[in-house]
């Protein structure tokens, strides 16, 4: 075999290779995008409510629902996932978290407190369906789905 020949085919050989790297390459970093995708569909996904049950003096419509996101907050402030037009209410008042397959409730130091089933919450507490949230002077009915 000539050098040339020899020469044609390493280059044939090398531009099959860079070709095969760079594919490789395009799948891990589509792989990659599709897995950051579905986070964060998935954490904008609703996993169920909050539903006005009990509201003293006109604060919230009873009836009225509230999307529960895997991470929601609750509060006066506009920042929050749910927002509550109560002056008992505290800007960041409450954390409802989804972890480990559990739902969390977490009052955020607000100065009225949190119940959960009209008991204060002191630390971040698993919750449940049909549990009861009071925050201000508004109930809040827990349905998940």
């Amino acid at each position: 075999m000539s050098v040339e020949a020899l020469l044609f085919v390493l280059r044939v050989l090398t531009s099959a290779a860079l070709l095969a790297f760079v594919g490789a390459l395009f799948v891990i970093v589509w792989r990659d995008y599709r897995v950051a995708a579905d986070a964060a569909e998935d954490r904008r996904r609703q996993r169920g409510r909050l539903v006005v049950i009990r509201s003293k003096d006109g604060v919230a419509e009873v009836g009225t629902a509230f999307p529960l996101l895997p991470l929601t907050s609750v509060g006066r402030a506009p920042t929050n996932t749910i927002v509550l037009d109560d002056t008992f209410c505290s800007q960041e008042h409450a954390l409802l978290t989804r972890r480990g397959g559990q739902w969390w409730l977490e009052d955020r130091n607000s100065s009225n407190g949190t119940l959960l089933n009209g008991e204060p919450v002191r630390e971040p507490t698993v919750i449940s369906s049909g549990d009861v949230i009071g925050i201000g002077q508004i109930q809040l009915k827990l349905e998940l789905e």
